[in-house]
């Protein structure tokens, strides 16, 4: 909120799908105009007209939203910002005294990167002017924190998971990734087709009183969770989980991983030079389910062709589906969930994948779920072994091999890419093969 900047013409008028306002010629005769709602208040304040509708007040009719802060300045003991207004061009930008301003979170977000940055550049604090370069990085931060912020707005519309995404980079001016479409299950490549289950169980508790096995007992394992929805079977064997068909309604016990995220979880630029990267935002207990691996199933022949051109990019997106045969794989690179930011830890990783079968009864066709090894305290980085080994317990455990292809690695090792481990245990093993 500030003191009024001076206002563009009437010709800057828009259309956008949001707010519909009504503009009546005579008795019975209206037409229909769209315009967003940021810039028909823009339009009464510039026009000096009340509106109850678009919350347009004479007590607020000058007030003006900061959109965000551009540059800063001090003159004797008051401060200046350079302030860009919500629904106004940047060529409409004021400077305004700190008492103008009532963006209590926006100066502090402003103070905080500019801050980090006089610290990167070693430069004292408490200037009372900007240089050029400086003044033209808080612009482009500013601008970074609303691509972001749209961005986050746009993974949360687009899960359907209970787990909130939030998105920081407190590193450089990297925004979000150009060619990464966010979904929420697998997508099928071409010639590829799901199996659907025919049949489910007629259990009305699975977990107390199951019958026939239930589908737990499809592979003759025991039930795969506890009462508070944590695994308990070994890596390696699979997890059946009950399905459409089943009689057990959506809150059984058998239903863990189709439940989707459950925990807020944040994407955060790393600053050792590992990209984005994944933290939860909550305590996550050891054994639970923390998220699936999804991308675009694909054939192990054109993951080897993919796998080429990810080979120079340095990617490891490709996931091979090998519970029973190498025929398949999961390309995560440009269509994908959280996973795809969740970096590798070869040395301690906190999350194991585990093989889940629910509605596709193809067994060449697992879903990749990852569980938590450990407690995972709040805030901590999320991570997996590109290659983790699973101990053979038993016949069915060794048809599973884990291995996450890195950058087309399909099927058994081959000698590509050597790629450094910057996972930063001081155990850690430097290379990840």
């Amino acid at each position: 909120m500030g003191s009024s900047p001076s206002v563009p013409g009437m010709d800057l008028l828009r259309c956008a799908p949001s707010v519909t306002l009504r503009v009546f010629l005579c008795a019975g005769c209206h037409v229909v105009c769209k315009s967003s709602q940021s810039h028909l208040q823009y339009l009464c304040r510039l026009e000096r007209v009340a509106c109850t509708d678009l919350g347009i007040s004479k007590k607020n009719l000058n007030h003006f939203e900061v959109e965000y802060l551009c540059d800063y300045k001090k003159k004797g003991d008051q401060e200046f910002y350079l302030v860009k207004w919500k629904g106004y061009p940047e060529s409409q930008n004021t400077w305004e005294p700190r008492r103008n301003l009532k963006c209590l979170k926006i100066l502090k977000q402003f103070h905080l990167d500019l801050e980090r940055e006089l610290q990167r550049r070693k430069q004292r604090r408490g200037l009372k002017k900007l240089d050029h370069s400086l003044a033209h990085f808080m612009l482009q931060k500013a601008k970074q924190r609303q691509h972001l912020g749209r961005w986050e707005a746009s993974l949360n519309t687009t899960r359907e998971h209970k787990g909130r995404i939030f998105v920081r980079n407190d590193v450089d001016l990297e925004g979000p990734p150009k060619d990464f479409t966010y979904i929420n299950n697998y997508k099928v490549g071409e010639g590829i087709v799901l199996t659907e289950v025919a049949v489910g169980c007629e259990c009305r508790d699975c977990f107390e009183e199951p019958l026939e096995g239930c589908c737990a007992g499809a592979s003759l394992h025991r039930f795969a969770y506890n009462d508070k929805g944590q695994v308990r079977l070994k890596a390696g064997q699979p997890v059946y989980e009950c399905n459409t068909r089943c009689r057990c309604g959506p809150e059984c016990l058998n239903r863990v991983v189709q439940k989707g995220i459950q925990y807020d979880m944040s994407i955060f630029k790393t600053d050792n030079g590992r990209g984005w990267g994944v933290r939860t935002m909550e305590k996550i207990r050891k054994n639970s389910f923390v998220m699936e691996y999804v991308g675009e199933i694909i054939t192990s022949e054109e993951a080897e062709r993919r796998g080429h051109i990810y080979d120079r990019q340095g990617a490891t997106y490709l996931f091979d589906l090998d519970y029973v045969e190498d025929v398949y794989t999961v390309d995560a690179a440009h269509h994908g969930n959280i996973s795809h930011f969740v970096n590798h830890s070869q040395c301690t990783p906190n999350l194991q994948v585990y093989n889940v079968f629910i509605n596709n009864i193809d067994e060449r066709l697992p879903r990749i779920a990852f569980f938590a090894t450990r407690m995972i305290k709040a805030g901590e980085e999320l991570t997996f072994d590109y290659k983790m080994q699973i101990d053979p317990v038993d016949a069915e455990s060794t048809r599973m091999d884990s291995n996450f292809g890195l950058a087309g690695m399909t099927g058994s090792p081959k000698k590509r890419v050597q790629m450094e481990c910057k996972c930063g245990v001081e155990s850690c093993r430097k290379y990840l093969f």
